[in-house]
């Protein structure tokens, strides 16, 4: 079964999370420094919110599926919808999990993201020290950072990542 998944920027957490926690009347199901959360049945919704992008306001939608099979009818469908514009990332370890995934942004700019949880980890991200330590990698999910403007969505990023042919 799919579930619909929201990531939005906030520069306040704890407000953030107090806001959430009583609009959605449930306590978040991950909570960390910089990130938080809700694995909601009702909407079936992945709504996470997030101290590391560079402005406030939704970053990207997506949706989050059970299995390999639901992940590979998304990206049929999203290969379908944007020949040559999806951005596969692969096995990666970003928000506090282990996942296959990858991207594709529509016509106005919105980044989709398309992924399977296979496991949770400890940090934010794991990426190689090398790459980190360049700048290679964007603090706020698993794109390149240099693509990104500041003040922009993350859909800029994907498409400069999907036009490079870089991953990360």
């Amino acid at each position: 079964m799919k579930r619909f998944h929201v990531h939005a920027h906030v520069t306040d957490l704890p407000a953030s999370v107090a806001f959430y926690t009583r609009l959605f009347g449930a306590e978040p199901t991950r909570r960390e420094a910089d990130y938080a959360k809700w694995m909601l049945d009702d909407p079936r919704v992945n709504f996470a919110i997030s101290t590391r992008g560079s402005m406030p306001g939704v970053d990207h939608l997506g949706i989050q599926v059970d299995d390999e099979a639901e992940l590979a009818e998304l990206k049929a469908r999203a290969e379908a919808a944007d020949r040559g514009a999806l951005l596969d990332e692969g096995a990666t370890s970003c928000c506090y999990a282990k996942s296959e995934k990858h991207w594709v942004t529509d016509p106005q700019g919105i980044a989709w993201e398309h992924f399977h949880t296979l496991g949770d980890i400890p940090v934010f991200r794991e990426a190689a020290p090398a790459a980190e330590a360049a700048g290679a990698v964007d603090a706020a999910c698993c794109t390149p950072a240099p693509a990104r403007p500041r003040g922009r969505p993350v859909a800029i990023a994907v498409a400069a990542a999907l036009a490079k042919g870089s991953c990360c």
